[in-house]
């Protein structure tokens, strides 16, 4: 009940930000790994399955909070749905003109295709006795696309039944400042 209490909260609050666009520069690598570093603390064997694959240069505007959150619930998702013994890799990388690309891919079971375009809603879940059996709310995918939109980003599902499923989510980078170095007197 705490937990299902807290996303609604979350959620309440990334609703009532929303025109609000975040400005601030947010380490997005430095982040993912403060990340893997707690689940892999906090997740015991499954822990150990998770891999991060960063450029070292991905800076993007936004909420490190919000940031921190999309990154726990999409690596999370990836852990209790994913095979034991199976990678879940986060991935970040830039992707092309001003933007960042973060992908969370695990190897389970996949998705249907025809459950995908409900994913992002509110307390939908695909296997609603196997969600119970793991645990969760039916609320982090619906977080993560709000925290996304929020950003002025954009979020994207892959799945393929017995193979895995594979989440990305598009953010805007953070400007690079081209003045250079201070001038020296």
């Amino acid at each position: 009940m705490d937990r299902l209490v807290g996303d609604l909260m979350s959620l309440s609050r990334i609703e009532a930000e929303k025109f609000r666009v975040p400005d601030t520069p947010v380490d997005l690598a430095a982040l993912a790994r403060d990340v893997c570093r707690e689940l892999s603390a906090s997740d015991g064997a499954r822990g150990a399955d998770l891999e991060l694959d960063v450029e070292d240069a991905a800076t993007v505007l936004g909420d490190r909070a919000q940031l921190s959150q999309l990154l726990h619930n999409l690596a999370g998702n990836a852990m209790k749905y994913g095979r034991a013994g199976t990678p879940v890799t986060i991935a970040i990388a830039s992707a092309g003109d001003a933007m960042i690309r973060l992908t969370v891919t695990d190897q389970g079971d996949g998705i249907p295709p025809e459950h995908l375009p409900r994913l992002t809603e509110r307390f939908y879940r695909v296997d609603p006795g196997r969600s119970r059996a793991v645990g969760g709310t039916g609320l982090g995918l619906a977080i993560v696309k709000h925290i996304v939109e929020r950003h002025r980003g954009r979020l994207r599902i892959d799945s393929e039944v017995g193979r895995g499923t594979v989440i990305a989510a598009l953010l805007p980078s953070a400007p690079v400042n081209d003045a250079g170095p201070p001038a020296t007197h």
